[in-house]
């Protein structure tokens, strides 16, 4: 089974309302669908997001979209809320979701939106359905492929990308209490346990860090100095 990473950038015509409100406005830093159902006899779907975002402007907007039956809004502190929203399949939404028809493919939860209301999906299935996936999008949206792989869930996809070495030096600073607020644990610590030089452990640290950090950046659409890697 493999699995398939991908950015899906509309154009402004097929945005729902809500992507334009992000796309539009510095209102919403970070969005996800965390849990979506669609109802074929009725043509409405139920959905959950979380938003990272000012829910005073964002309120308003939903309240006017008019694909929308009946929402719930739930803060969870002062930046960031849940939305459960019960809405009509909009024309447009129904278009590009049929390059999914007739395929064995998977979304795995949850689909990010970025800052530009680009879309983050995890899609999992064979490489023939995953390609036909790929060739039968429209046109007008712009695919970015992050990564194409072996879909195996019981390691999480960031740290399968480290070296063994790396996640070996990662997993043993964390143990040694080297990553603990205060730290508790030293670089020689971590260097005796892992029987190397000190300095080879700050290197194998350092490295693993940055594969870390940027994927994790990449993986939500933080594009801002990571273009030119």
């Amino acid at each position: 089974m493999r699995y398939l990473e991908t950015w899906l950038e509309q154009p402004e015509w097929m945005m729902h309302p809500m992507q334009s409100f992000i796309r539009r406005t510095d209102a919403v830093r970070y969005e996800e669908l965390l849990a979506w159902t669609v109802d074929p006899g009725t043509d409405l779907e139920y959905e959950l997001f979380y938003v990272d975002g000012d829910l005073e402007a964002y309120r308003p907007v939903l309240e006017q979209v008019d694909s929308v039956r009946r929402h719930t809004i739930t803060p969870i502190d002062d930046g960031s809320f849940y939305v459960y929203v019960c809405q009509e399949t909009r024309p447009e939404d129904a278009g590009w979701r049929n390059a999914f028809t007739d395929r064995d493919l998977v979304v795995i939860p949850p689909v990010r939106f970025d800052d530009s209301a680009r879309m983050g999906l995890t899609v999992v299935g064979s490489d023939p359905d995953l390609q036909g996936l790929l060739e039968d999008m429209p046109q007008a949206i712009d695919v970015e492929v992050v990564q194409i792989g072996d879909f195996d869930r019981r390691g999480s996809t960031i740290a399968r990308r480290l070296t063994d070495r790396q996640l070996e030096a990662i997993v043993t600073a964390y143990e040694r209490g080297y990553y603990d607020v205060p730290r508790s644990g030293t670089l020689t610590d971590v260097a005796d346990t892992l029987q190397i030089a000190e300095s080879s452990a700050s290197v194998t640290l350092r490295r693993a860090e940055s594969v870390l950090v940027e994927t994790a950046l990449r993986q939500y659409g933080v594009r801002k100095g990571l273009e030119e890697r």
